[in-house]
């Protein structure tokens, strides 16, 4: 217990120094929030990759799909490795990078507003940010604490104290640069402590190979054709392609395209970042996916009701196949992983209110010290918010957490998306767009319901995600091509910057002050 408690300690003394260092570098909202576009491609690759993974994966999903659909959740591995990295670096950087530089926009809904040349698109997106990261930020507080209860013996409010202070130091001192910083240490425990606990989950099989034949045996992947209101195929299906073309869609993970250095940078951040999804995804999901082999093998009571917790299964898995000091490098590797999301939520949905709403920003040249000012209150603020909904363990905020992803990218990914590559999308047809994505995610749980299942429990959730990020992609060029065009001087000067680029000298980019909008 000493042992554990003196590394968590190092741990926070090593972020608090990081943050300091960052902060003397803060001039200016730009250098808070997206580090001055300054940051290379270790560093982004690596902020990319941890913001993905959080608790949530290593805990929960790995653990609840893992015994539901056994060797079969490696599709959804697949799936993140590929579309949610690879084609999303391929796909969106280098144009994310370059336009949004053109527009000096910092934000989603900064880059929307002059992308469309509206600006209530602005607020509208700044309100639907804050509303679906703040509650997700407090159930990964949730889910820390209760780790830390179990492995440190500490108290859940003081649990919840700790992890907020952690949070709050590093962040408020030093923005985006102390979290990308941080991030790139966390990857570095993650790496480590994941390749550790593949070796010594399949020792008692025979090691990887041998456990991925058993693995795929049919008493070992249950649950895929499964009777109930949803198909099990259809449930892994969607899940694979929230947690994928999820990402983009989402404003914390499409800010990191922001604040790549120079577009040359983009290529080897592309392949570090697939590389660590590869073995991050990959490895959770495959212990998951062993859950049934390995509980089976060693006998273990499922429960009264022959049910057991989903909650408890990579836990119970890893105390029964890893020696005891590894529990303090998954203590670590969780808290690596959790805190990096929880950094990027409180960034993104500080920056909602402080940048988006208030315009607390000054652009181009020159320093905003009121500006900063105002983004360290807010993300201070919002820190304690997601303290207190943790403190009192609100259950709907556990909830939230399942169908965030699908309304924030159901509502962002189409006008992203052809936001970046088409001249002809409108602003009605990304306001349709939007919302059509958000009354889907939102809907179809609360209208479809089950006897007995409450709307935010709802076995529905998953499809009515997948549906909130594929029917915007129809919709915006079908209410597009049927409604006004933006002004040409506007499409015009939106995409100016795609021609007679240096890819490896940005400052050719002039910048554009105000958009019009």
């Amino acid at each position: 217990m000493a042992a554990r408690i003196g590394i968590v300690l190092f741990y926070i003394l090593v972020n608090v120094v990081i943050g300091y260092w960052a902060s003397r570098r803060v001039k200016n909202v730009g250098d808070f929030f997206i580090a001055g576009r300054k940051v290379g491609p270790w560093v982004s690759a690596f902020a990319f990759g941890t913001t993905y993974f959080s608790a949530v994966l290593f805990i929960g999903y790995a653990g609840k799909l893992g015994w539901g659909f056994g060797m079969n959740t490696l599709w959804i591995a697949a799936g993140n490795v590929v579309i949610g990295s690879l084609l999303a670096w391929m796909v969106l950087a280098k144009t994310t990078r370059k336009m949004t530089y053109r527009l000096d926009a910092i934000t989603m809904p900064e880059f929307l507003s002059a992308r469309y040349n509206w600006p209530l698109f602005r607020n509208i997106s700044a309100v639907v940010v804050f509303l679906f990261l703040v509650p997700y930020s407090a159930s990964v507080y949730q889910g820390l604490a209760y780790l830390f209860q179990q492995n440190l013996g500490i108290d859940y409010l003081w649990a919840v104290l700790l992890m907020s202070f952690i949070t709050g130091v590093y962040l408020l001192m030093g923005g985006y640069l102390a979290v990308t910083i941080t991030d790139f240490f966390q990857g570095l425990i993650q790496i480590f402590g994941v390749i550790i606990m593949i070796f010594l989950i399949t020792l008692p099989v025979g090691g990887v190979f041998p456990a991925i034949s058993q693995g795929l045996q049919p008493q070992n992947t249950p649950g895929l054709f499964a009777p109930g209101p949803v198909p099990g195929w259809l449930t892994l299906a969607s899940l694979a392609l929230i947690t994928s073309l999820g990402v983009w869609g989402m404003p914390q993970m499409v800010q990191k395209f922001y604040s790549i250095r120079r577009v040359k940078d983009i290529v080897p951040a592309t392949v570090i970042s697939t590389l660590f999804c590869t073995l991050i995804a990959g490895g959770a999901y495959f212990t998951g996916g062993m859950s049934h082999l390995l509980l089976k093998a060693n006998q273990i009571p499922l429960g009264p009701d022959g049910k057991v917790n989903p909650d408890t299964i990579v836990p119970l898995m890893l105390s029964l196949h890893t020696p005891p000091w590894f529990s303090v490098l998954i203590l670590l590797i969780v808290l690596a992983a959790s805190m990096s999301t929880l950094a990027s939520l409180v960034l993104v949905s500080s920056a909602a209110v402080s940048v988006d709403l208030l315009g607390y920003r000054v652009k181009g040249e020159g320093a905003d010290k009121k500006g900063v000012l105002i983004l360290r209150l807010l993300c201070a603020l919002f820190v304690g918010l997601s303290v207190v909904l943790a403190a009192y363990k609100i259950s709907f905020i556990v909830n939230m957490m399942a169908f965030s992803w699908g309304a924030l990218a159901g509502f962002f990914i189409a006008p992203y998306i052809y936001g970046l590559f088409w001249k002809g999308a409108t602003r009605a047809g990304a306001v349709a767009a939007s919302f059509t994505g958000l009354a889907i995610a939102v809907g179809i749980p609360v209208l479809v319901q089950v006897p007995g299942i409450p709307a935010a429990r709802s076995p529905y959730i998953p499809v009515a995600a997948a549906l909130a990020m594929l029917v915007p992609l129809i919709v915006m060029p079908i209410v597009s091509a049927l409604t006004k065009k933006l002004p040409a001087e506007h499409v015009a000067m939106v995409f100016a910057a795609e021609q007679g680029e240096d890819d490896d000298d940005e400052a050719v980019i002039e910048p554009i002050a105000e958009t019009g909008s």
